[in-house]
């Protein structure tokens, strides 16, 4: 899904932002802000108080030092710091850089909003310079070596502007997620943390929970999972490091979730501490109801309302070049995938994809699928 506003600006050789761009920070995000706009053309200053991290963020392209380019004045500032020292930093570019516009990109907003302002009432800092932003987009793997200038491209980028936001600046802010291909959104920053506590932080305490349970399982029990252990747990391998500061920051609207999610265990276990008692079934399945209910309403492709699709399995040789064979194939039966996941064949030297399409190219895809050999799994 392309952003029109950036593929405008892409056709016509130009960029929103005019720079130079200053970037606090060269880890994944700070990076990967760096090679996305200096492959735009526009002229990208780093820093980081690592010189091993600065100069990995330097080397793959993603702009020059800048303590070597002494006197500079940037249209923008962005704060890629995590969110116990963010505020610091972005107090100390908004007096450093004295017309530049500042954004940072941490996860959480209102913490570092308020922390600021403490900062101001004391410093008078011009924070109608400054706006909260947060891309949506990430990776598994941090650090400089892992950047991308691709990472933001169709991702989510929430403008967290705050009341003494100035418009031109809030506009800035919105041209770097623009220049970036990202889709931008805008809330405040009571709305984006209460909304990233929900769908952000508090899936990965439950994967992280989820997951802690495993480390003392006998290894045959291991042995038996599936995609839905997988699913659950995968981002539970996440950065502690990361993660500890954005807990704390937005520790209260997480707190108020994980209530209400201790109220919905213990009427569980209370459930399942008699599951033959009467209505113990129907409370099962109300658990199982409401989150069939939740899950549907997750947006789906291209944002839009999830759709329900059918899957298929097939299994496939573990040798090179099958999945890439199978992908092909399905390309020339005409039917467009939705969805893909791979998974080992217990047992045999042979893995199995699972493809999602829309209900109506089951069948169809199934028989031809069939036909040409490929043993489709029911």
């Amino acid at each position: 899904m392309s952003n029109p506003l950036n593929q405008a600006a892409a056709e016509s050789g130009s960029t929103y932002l005019r720079g130079p761009v200053v970037i606090f920070g060269t880890g994944l995000l700070g990076t990967s802000i760096g090679l996305g706009l200096s492959h735009r053309g526009l002229e990208v200053l780093l820093s980081d108080p690592s010189p091993s991290a600065l100069s990995v963020a330097v080397d793959i392209g993603a702009g020059r030092p800048l303590h070597e380019q002494p006197g500079v004045w940037p249209e923008l500032v962005v704060v890629a710091a995590p969110p116990d020292v963010c505020a610091r930093v972005v107090a100390d570019a908004l007096e450093r850089f004295p017309a530049a516009v500042v954004v940072d990109v941490s996860s959480v907003k209102g913490a570092i909003l308020r922390e600021l302002q403490e900062l101001s009432a004391k410093n008078h800092l011009d924070l109608s310079r400054y706006v909260g932003t947060h891309p949506m987009a990430g990776r598994e793997r941090a650090g400089a070596v892992s950047a991308r200038g691709e990472l933001f491209n169709a991702m989510p980028w929430v403008i967290c502007p705050h009341q003494g936001s100035g418009q031109g600046a809030v506009q800035v802010a919105q041209n770097l997620g623009l220049d970036l291909g990202a889709v931008l959104s805008r809330f405040s920053p009571e709305e984006h943390d209460d909304a990233v506590a929900l769908v952000s932080h508090l899936p990965q305490m439950m994967s992280s929970l989820v997951a802690a349970r495993l480390q003392e399982a006998a290894p045959h029990a291991l042995s038996l999972a599936g995609n839905g252990l997988r699913d659950v747990t995968r981002i539970a391998a996440s950065d502690a490091g990361m993660w500890v500061p954005i807990m704390a920051a937005n520790a209260e609207p997480i707190v108020t979730i994980l209530h209400q999610l201790h109220e919905d265990l213990i009427k569980l276990i209370g459930t399942l501490d008699a599951p033959a008692a009467p209505g113990a079934s129907l409370a099962m399945a109300k658990v199982i109801s409401a989150g069939n209910a939740g899950q549907a309403r997750i947006p789906g492709k291209h944002g839009g309302p999830a759709q329900p699709y059918a899957w298929l399995s097939v299994l496939v040789d573990d040798e090179p070049g099958q999945i890439a064979q199978l992908l092909t194939e399905i390309g020339e039966i005409g039917v467009n995938l939705e969805d893909l996941r791979l998974d080992h064949s217990s047992g045999r030297n042979a893995g199995i994809v699972e493809i999602s399409v829309l209900p109506a190219k089951l069948e169809p895809l199934i028989e031809e699928l069939t036909v040409r050999g490929w043993k489709v799994l029911q």
